[in-house]
C-alpha cells in the first residue's frame, strides 16, 4: 500500500516543458512577424506561436477588440484591431535597429511621417501604418504595425 502511495506521489511531481515557440522575426518594411500581417486570426496566431502569455476573445467587452500577448516577449496581436505592438522588452530580431534610435534618424529610409505628435510619428506604408513611440530622450520606445490606414487606425490606449 505505502509503495502505491509513494507511486502515486512520483506520478503527480512529473515535469512539463514551457511550450516553445520559433523566434520572432519583424519585418518592419512589409510590415510582418515571421510570415503574419496584423490582421491574422487569433486562433491561427495561438496556433503558430503556442507560448503566448494570455489571450483575450474578440468581442463587445474586450478592452482592446481582443488579443493574443507574449508578454515575456514583449510584442502583442492587437487581432480585433489589426495591429502589432512591439515594446522595449523585445525578444526577437528587428529588420531595422529601430528600438531605442533617435527620431530623426528615419527620413532616409522611411520619409517624412504622415502624422506628426509630440511622442510619436506615423508613416503611412504600403502593408497600413507604422507608428513610432518615442521616450523623453527622443528615442524609439514602442513600434506599432498596422494593416489599416493612419485614417482609420484605432489604437489601444
Amino acid at each position: 500500500m505505502l509503495a502505491l502511495l509513494l507511486a502515486g506521489f512520483s506520478v503527480q511531481a512529473q515535469l512539463t516543458a514551457k511550450k516553445k515557440c520559433e523566434d520572432f522575426t519583424v519585418d518592419i518594411l512589409n510590415g510582418k512577424v515571421n510570415e503574419f500581417k496584423a490582421n491574422i486570426g487569433s486562433d491561427q496566431l495561438k496556433s503558430k506561436f503556442p507560448c503566448f502569455s494570455s489571450a483575450e476573445e474578440e468581442n463587445a467587452s474586450s478592452k482592446c477588440g481582443g488579443g493574443v500577448f507574449f508578454s515575456d516577449k514583449g510584442i502583442t496581436f492587437f487581432t480585433g484591431r489589426d495591429y502589432i505592438e512591439i515594446n522595449d522588452k523585445f525578444k526577437g530580431k528587428l529588420s531595422m535597429p529601430m528600438m531605442g534610435a533617435a527620431r530623426n534618424s528615419f527620413f532616409k529610409t522611411l520619409g517624412n511621417p504622415k502624422i506628426k505628435d509630440d511622442t510619436w510619428d506615423a508613416w503611412q506604408m504600403q502593408y497600413g501604418t507604422l507608428v513610432l513611440h518615442y521616450n523623453k530622450a527622443g528615442k524609439v520606445r514602442l513600434i506599432q504595425m498596422s494593416t489599416l490606414s493612419t485614417e482609420n487606425l484605432s489604437l489601444c490606449e
